[in-house]
Parts: C-alpha cells; structure tokens; sequence
C-alpha cells in the first residue's frame, strides 16, 4: 500500500521567518509558496507516494497545491505545528484506515523524488521511523506504518526527541535532497547547489541578483535547476 504523506504549512504570512535577512520580508512569503510547491511536486511524482495532504490555513497556498493534486486538510486545532500533523495523519487515516503516513517537512526544494523513495522503502521496515535534517538536530521525515500512530515531535531538537519517542532513525539511503530543509540564507545556498525545482528556481534569480545574500556569507550562486520531478 502506498504512502499518505502529511505535509504542514504555515500561513505564508509567518512562514519562515528566518529566512527575512536573506530574502527580505516581503519575499519571503513567495519563497515558502515556491518551497512547498517544489516539495508537494516532487512527493506526488514517488513512485509509492499513493497521496499528499496539506495541513494548511492559507488561501493562497491551498489554491496553488490543490492545483497540484494535493488534497488540502484545513488546520482546524491551530494548535501548532505538532497538532496539525496528527489532525492530518487523523484525516488521512479516516479515509484510509491502513494507509502508512509520514510526515513530510514543506521546505525541501530540491527534494528528488527518487531519493524519497529509497527513504520510504527503508521506512517501511520499522513501526515508526525518522531522517534527521541536514544539521542531525531536527527532522524532516517522521512515518508511521499501518496500525501505528504518527506521535510527531517536530520543532528544534526533534531528532533527539524522536529517538527518545523510540522511532527508529534511517541513516542507509543516501538522500540529501530529503535532509536539506531551508531555515536560513546558509541554508537556500546549500539547496540551490543541490539543484531546486521550478518553483524556487523561479524565484532564485531576485536572489542571485543581490537583493539578498546572507550577512557575512557569499553571494549566491545561479541556481541549479532540476526538472519538474526529477
């Protein structure tokens, strides 16, 4: 049976904050569109990714993922991060009461669908399991398979959260596009030399073109771009 992932997105309004000495406060909200996009893309686009939820509150955002084929849930415990998920995870299972679930941070843009594959697969063999981020601090990837409920533990030092939680952390498949999440300008310079989708590399070249390079970093780089679900 395939994947049902869960992917949360704050209104763009809030999201990714610390991103706004990089990309400037009033674009920052088009690189979080841009971001989810690339990610929820890629994610439709795995081989045994049966669907994709988006827990989000955000109009615009709902729009352009559900023109996708994202199935958009609406946030209803405004809870937080944490809460959001297991609602999604909650919905998903409603509809699919033996659906595998995984939770699925929304800003991996240069997430290659190939890679996320071999993680699920490796997923599969464990109740619960986890891929820290590219940082080993937090988490981009938390599953459940069927029978199992989700318990996420996102935010900050999730990896270690989520190892005391008992999930089993996958370290065999070599998947930096699922690791590399964007929090920061060090963190958009890292992506974009991993190659980014369409969404982002639209948006990179304001970027490139000066308007906003981390304080203390280079300058960055002409985006490396990957197809549409490479």
């Amino acid at each position: 049976m395939g994947w049902s992932l869960v992917v949360p997105l704050k209104p763009l309004a809030r999201a990714k904050s610390r991103l706004s000495r990089a990309a400037g406060e009033e674009f920052r909200p088009r690189l979080a569109l841009a971001f989810a996009l690339d990610t929820v893309t890629a994610a439709l686009a795995c081989a045994n990714v049966q669907d994709v939820a988006v827990v989000t509150d955000d109009r615009l955002a709902a729009e352009r993922l559900a023109a996708l084929g994202a199935r958009i849930v609406p946030d209803t415990p405004a809870r937080g991060l944490n809460a959001a998920l297991a609602h999604g995870a909650g919905v998903v299972r409603a509809r699919r009461p033996g659906a595998p679930v995984a939770a699925l941070n929304a800003d991996l843009p240069a997430l290659r669908p190939a890679e996320l594959e071999l993680v699920l697969h490796s997923a599969s063999l464990f109740p619960r399991a986890f891929l820290a981020d590219a940082a080993d601090i937090g988490t981009t990837l938390l599953t459940a398979t069927s029978g199992r409920e989700l318990e996420p533990a996102f935010g900050g030092a999730s990896r270690a959260r989520h190892l005391a939680s008992g999930a089993q952390e996958i370290t065999g498949p070599k998947a930096p596009s699922v690791r590399r999440d964007v929090d920061t300008g060090e963190d958009l310079l890292a992506a974009l030399a991993l190659g980014v989708g369409p969404h982002t590399a639209l948006q990179a070249p304001r970027l490139v073109a000066g308007a906003a390079a981390p304080e203390g970093s280079k300058r960055l780089p002409p985006p490396q771009v990957r197809a549409s679900g490479a």
